[in-house]
């Protein structure tokens, strides 16, 4: 039986991101796959691939609606669908390539297989060809990650009831396409497929867009994307998907209760994810979950048993890539007796449509419901020169700040290169820096990123200049 001094199940962007931190801090580690291929969801069917077909989309779309207007003259333009796709899988391989040498180079063991607990230390890894191996760890870390969740009356059949694992994996572009959610990934696949001319309709049951983003946000993105094309009902309770054959239908009332049906080639089910635990063997453990399946840690990221952690999706809160990594390292970095911190409210929301859209910190809504005092600044892309230049004049940039002392509450961002830009926020709220410092610095004209200025220097009390 081998020992190992750090073992982590699952490799995606928690995983893998935990396994070099304790390869490079010294520790016998090794990384635990089921599938053939490391990176997890992130890398292969969702973050990664999600993003390539984004860009692609988005080239297709400014040929065809832009081009002309900075006198590019491209007639018939036509999408091979099949070609956008393998792009994507080469995106997807250069990744996942990329990942099995960081292992190589750092030294990490890598099993492919499926692990469960056998006791506190001890894990049974079965493998393809069904295959054994028994694995001891002084320390446990579960990145599982999460899985599509869905909704009462929906089945997720992944042939016309789909997630946006089998939207990767169309073999031909749909004619009409519901989406049930109007979250992160319902956008995004609304994007990708209106884009290239499919009948978009999103039903979501609250009453915005991105609902635990700013409302502001949601509110300017679904007047952009209406204005793409894309049918959106708000405050729509999906409660029956049919499968018919050939298409789907779907079954939703209204707020009044009012029945309504709609049908399409597919209805792609975008609610939400949940935290994947099936299989792990944590009955022969006294590792604990919430009501959600969730599993529960304390402030350290640790289950009830002090050498086994968990991380990312599989303990919930945001799901994000980037909250998982850095949780991998501050698991990592406490077992190696440092003493690392996370600080939630400074991690980035991103969504990768166009205009993208970013967010950290308070949103307006969370203030108000907490009874805090703040400014608002606002300015909007429409004013600033590069934008114009660009033809991406879309959106605005929202800064929350504390009207005493001016420190950031909140920064929100919707246009062009939104999730680039709001790094400059997390800089400014990590280091609790003030409206009006952000303001006094020098930003490069012309640049997208002078609309960060101009809010700032508004959220702090001196009126803009109109750039």
């Amino acid at each position: 039986m081998e020992h190992y001094d750090l073992v982590i199940i699952g490799s995606g962007p928690g995983g893998y991101v935990a396994a070099i931190r304790g390869a490079q801090l010294g520790y016998k580690t090794v990384l635990i796959e089921k599938y053939n291929t490391l990176g997890g969801t992130c890398t292969n069917v969702g973050c990664i691939p999600t993003k390539a077909i984004l860009d692609s989309t988005h080239h297709y779309h400014e040929a065809v609606h832009h081009f002309a207007t900075h006198g590019i003259m491209a007639n018939e333009l036509s999408v091979d669908f099949g070609q956008l796709y393998t792009r994507k899988d080469k995106v997807v391989l250069q990744n996942t390539q990329g990942l099995n040498f960081l292992m190589r180079k750092n030294k990490v063991a890598v099993i492919h297989g499926t692990a469960s607990f056998v006791d506190h230390t001890t894990l049974r890894v079965v493998k393809e060809d069904n295959g054994t191996d028994l694995i001891q760890g002084s320390n446990i870390i579960i990145a599982t990650g999460s899985k599509p969740a869905t909704i009462p009356g929906v089945v997720i059949d992944k042939k016309r009831v789909i997630t946006s694992t089998e939207a990767l994996s169309l073999k031909q572009q749909p004619k009409s396409l519901v989406i049930i959610g109007g979250g992160v990934i319902g956008v995004e696949m609304a994007s990708i497929f209106n884009r290239l001319g499919t009948a978009i309709t999103i039903i979501e049951y609250a009453d915005h867009l991105l609902a635990n983003m700013d409302h502001e946000l949601g509110t300017g993105l679904r007047k952009i994307l209406s204005n793409d094309g894309i049918r959106i009902l708000l405050q729509q309770a999906v409660y029956k998907v049919e499968n018919l054959g050939d298409t789907a239908k779907v079954s939703f009332k209204d707020r009044v209760g009012q029945i309504q049906e709609i049908e399409a080639d597919y209805v792609l089910v975008a609610v939400g994810r949940s935290p994947y635990t099936e299989g792990l063997g944590l009955e022969n453990t006294a590792v604990e979950l919430d009501v959600r399946g969730a599993i529960l840690t304390n402030d350290r990221l640790q289950t009830a048993v002090p050498n086994i952690y968990a991380i990312g999706d599989v303990i919930g809160g945001a799901m994000l890539a980037h909250k998982a990594e850095e949780e991998a390292l501050f698991v990592v970095e406490q077992i190696n007796g440092q003493k690392p911190k996370i600080h939630y409210d400074q991690i980035p929301a991103v969504v990768y449509t166009w205009p993208e859209v970013a967010s950290v910190g308070f949103t307006e809504e969370e203030l108000k419901a907490k009874g805090v005092n703040y400014t608002i600044g606002s300015f909007p892309f429409s004013a600033n020169a590069r934008a114009r230049a660009g033809m991406d004049t879309q959106g605005f940039v929202k800064v929350l700040a504390d009207p005493v002392y001016g420190e950031l509450l909140g920064v929100h961002v919707l246009g062009a290169r939104a999730v680039d830009l709001i790094a400059q926020a997390v800089v400014g709220l990590a280091y609790e820096i003030t409206a009006d410092s952000m303001a006094r610095i020098s930003y490069a004209h012309p640049t997208y990123s002078e609309g960060m200025k101009e809010a700032h220097t508004i959220a702090s009390g001196r009126p803009s200049i109109n750039i």
